[in-house]
């Protein structure tokens, strides 16, 4: 699920509470609206946090030689400024 599922869950919620006037027996329509509402706000909210936040991977390989070892380091961040 991702930002747009959010939106949607979020519109089809406001759809059902707003939009449809009319009342059955088995079920409340304007609470199932106000629930997928929540649950609209709650996924878009967490797509959100997660397509936000800063992404860094370090892999380091250690090469043994007769002479010693060598340790080779590299740090990847997808948050990184392209310019630098």
């Amino acid at each position: 699920m991702g930002i747009g599922s959010g939106i949607f869950l979020f519109v089809v919620g406001a759809i059902l509470t707003f939009a449809l006037n009319f009342e059955t027996s088995v079920i409340d329509l304007d609470l199932v609206g106000y629930i997928l509402m929540g649950a609209g706000l709650v996924v878009f909210l967490i797509s959100l946090v997660l397509v936000m936040r800063k992404r860094s991977s370090v892999s380091t390989v250690r090469q043994s030689e007769t002479g010693g070892d060598r340790v080779t380091q590299r740090e990847t961040r997808s948050d990184a400024d392209p310019l630098v």
